[in-house]
């Protein structure tokens, strides 16, 4: 019981970077200009962010396929929970050093969204390192 129940952080933590990595992939794959429009940022070549939507759309695919059988999987979820952390550190520093030229907003819940589902899948990892 208490094994399934450090599981349910791990499925938890995967589900949420399956849903949030398939919205910002879909937008980046499908709709990188008017994603950058609706930030108020800067105008950049589509190319430049639509090949990084398909990237961020096979780590939802594959956070989802973990979620089924977390089972030995722990390469994929250190991979993304450090995914999500570099991205997030990123994104940080964009922010901090001024780089970003779009609404603070726009920057900021990505940041944040994003640091803390690092940590929650890092805290997932931890807990369910019996099947890991």
């Amino acid at each position: 019981m208490a094994q399934n129940d450090d599981v349910k952080v791990l499925k938890f933590a995967l589900m949420i970077a399956a849903i949030v990595s398939l919205v910002y992939g879909l937008c980046y794959l499908l709709i990188p200009s008017t994603l950058v429009k609706l930030s108020g940022g800067n105008l950049v070549e589509a190319s430049w962010l639509r090949w990084s939507g398909g990237v961020i759309i096979a780590w939802a695919i594959g956070a989802l396929m973990v979620y089924s059988n977390p089972e030995k999987q722990n390469i994929f979820v250190t991979y993304l929970a450090l995914a999500h952390l570099l991205s997030g550190l990123g994104l940080l520093y964009s922010w901090i050093m001024q780089e970003y030229s779009g609404a603070t907003w726009f920057i900021a819940i990505p940041t944040c969204l994003i640091l803390i589902l690092s940590a929650l899948l890092f805290w997932g990892r931890n807990k369910a390192k019996g099947i890991l």
